[in-house]
């Protein structure tokens, strides 16, 4: 298992080094339902898979989970099968979170719950839902100290992966990528910096989306999460690949040409050197360095 080991609580930038871990998931988690593909041909990585590594992250079977739906719009349904999901790995202290509306958020019951919880799962959905619902809220202002102070975990698939940086994609068409204009980006919920993360990667051929917004924002790493795949976030910056598939990382500190300032909405743009890392399942990569690393374990 993944387990850095902190010599000083504060980062190379000189920031604070949060004690909470994310996971960010690229859609279609497996939840152990026998027609899910992610059965056919591979490991089960149901037993020892994402949602299993979320619990062994906090108190294992013990875990007090919170699932918001705010996303979904079809909330009552994706929040049952997680509670179903975890029940079947032995965490029954699951609650539903059916944050719908901007001023459920003031209702004061939330913010004791997330006071108790061990972690939060964000389902998939629209995340510019949940940025428009959760932004500037107390409940986030919540989530951000728990995460920054306490052994707490803010896990999400999908949307909920793609709101957890301060630099967020809303919406682009795969087939339209590549020509300027046709991603568009917004603000998300900062528990990352630098970081833009896109999912359903493979399956929906996001590779161009991401490529944009990189050579849009080439100080941020872009990171390309594949169904049934995860990432796990640890100090902030240590990035260990979880789950079935694959993640690609897009990183742009290298880019020679990049045409995309010049041109005007909906031309081609071009871009050299942007350099592309694959990582399979244990593959970890280090944000504040740029560095791939193979194993899973090692020290700081």
């Amino acid at each position: 298992m993944f387990q850095p080991v902190l010599n000083n609580p504060v980062s190379k930038t000189g920031m604070s080094v949060p004690k909470g871990k994310l996971v960010a998931i690229g859609g279609n988690v497996d939840k152990g339902s026998d027609e899910n593909p992610a059965h056919t041909g591979r490991v089960n990585f149901f037993e020892a898979g994402i949602l299993q590594r979320i619990l062994s992250e906090i108190k294992g079977r013990h875990s007090l989970i919170e699932v918001v739906t705010t996303a979904s719009m079809i909330p009552e349904e994706v929040g049952e099968s997680y509670v179903e999901a975890f029940n079947r790995l032995g965490c029954t202290n699951v609650r539903l979170m059916h944050i719908k509306e901007r001023k459920h958020t003031l209702n004061p019951d939330y913010l004791h719950r997330l006071k108790e919880a061990d972690g939060i799962m964000f389902t998939g959905g629209n995340q510019s839902r949940l940025s428009e619902i959760w932004g500037e809220t107390e409940l986030l202002s919540l989530l951000h100290e728990r995460y920054l102070h306490e052994n707490f975990l803010i896990a999400g698939t999908s949307a909920g992966a793609m709101a957890k940086s301060n630099t967020m994609i809303c919406g682009g068409e795969s087939s339209e990528s590549l020509y300027k204009g046709a991603v568009k980006m917004g603000l998300g919920f900062g528990f990352v910096k630098d970081i833009i993360i896109d999912t359903h990667f493979v399956v929906r051929g996001r590779f161009g989306r991401l490529a944009q917004a990189v050579a849009t924002n080439p100080g941020s790493l872009g990171i390309g999460l594949g169904e049934d795949t995860g990432v796990l976030i640890t100090s902030g910056h240590y990035v260990e690949t979880i789950g079935s598939g694959l993640v690609l990382i897009f990183d742009g500190q290298h880019i020679k040409h990049n045409n995309i300032a010049d041109l005007p909405e909906g031309f081609p743009i071009s871009i050299e050197n942007l350099m592309v890392h694959v990582l399979a399942k244990g593959n970890c990569f280090d944000v504040s360095t740029r560095t791939f690393i193979p194993q899973t374990e090692f020290m700081i």
